[in-house]
């Protein structure tokens, strides 16, 4: 009895969270508003360096991503009412870690670990105040501990999203890099790269995919991730200023008919 409760509950949950996510993929679709995106910072590796740094965490560090979004709907012809097409806040630290993404790609595992974050993700909210329509998790380290972060995730489903990021301001503009494109995630933009060889595909994960002169690119496309420099090169870019928005990707986010 008590575990057909638990269940019951999960699905209300789901279903609530269902109807916002509806809700909020409509107002994506026309652009009119902006959204709100709550930035919730995660202590990674529970380091006492990372600690401080997120102590002293403002939301200054994460407006780049909003001037970003700004100025490429501004390219687009994005017509809003009124302000950018997303208002960050930041929200209360987050004490829990989110469950494990599955390391394959087996079809019902990642269903019950979407499901399983999903749900987390309902729990770790303590905002307060309107609900956001897009929540990023953004999970910091120590970089002198951690050369490597675990891989990032945004889904699309409940617009929520993982970012794996740096605890330095040396790393800010780099870390905008990565949550600005698993944002992009959670409302609609697909990956344009390939993941065993990370390198941008041809022709939407480059942002100048028509140019004459081919290589190097000068900008990396937000989906595409890396600044291509030949067939079999690319190199990260260090801020969102060495970044675009292409239009397959502006096509999935609903800023081209």
């Amino acid at each position: 009895m008590f575990r057909r409760l638990r269940i019951l509950i999960l699905l209300f949950i789901l279903a609530a969270v269902a109807i916002s996510t509806w809700r909020a993929k409509a107002r994506v679709a026309d652009w009119r508003y902006p959204l709100r995106v709550a930035v919730y910072p995660i202590n990674g590796d529970q380091s006492s360096a990372t600690l401080d740094y997120i102590s002293q965490l403002k939301i200054d560090a994460f407006e780049p991503i909003a001037d970003f979004l700004d100025d490429e709907a501004k390219r687009y012809h994005v017509a809003l009412r009124y302000g950018k097409p997303i208002d960050l806040f930041l929200a209360p630290e987050v004490t829990t870690q989110p469950p494990t993404p599955p390391n394959g790609s087996n079809i019902l595992q990642n269903i019950l670990w979407s499901l399983q974050f999903r749900y987390w993700a309902y729990r770790a909210d303590q905002s307060g105040g309107p609900s956001p329509h897009i929540r990023m998790f953004v999970r910091f380290f120590d970089p002198a501990t951690h050369e490597v972060v675990p891989n990032s995730v945004g889904l699309e489903q409940g617009m929520i999203g993982i970012a794996n990021t740096y605890a330095s301001k040396k790393m800010e503009a780099r870390n905008n890099v990565v949550i600005a494109h698993e944002l992009l995630h959670t409302i609609g933009a697909q990956d344009k790269y390939d993941p065993r060889t990370n390198q941008p595909l041809h022709p939407h994960g480059y942002a100048e995919p028509d140019t004459e002169k081919l290589y190097p690119q000068r900008w990396a496309e937000i989906m595409g991730g890396r600044i291509p420099l030949s067939p079999n090169t690319a190199a990260m870019p260090r801020g969102l200023h060495e970044t675009l928005i292409g239009d397959q990707t502006a096509l999935e986010i609903h800023w081209l008919k």
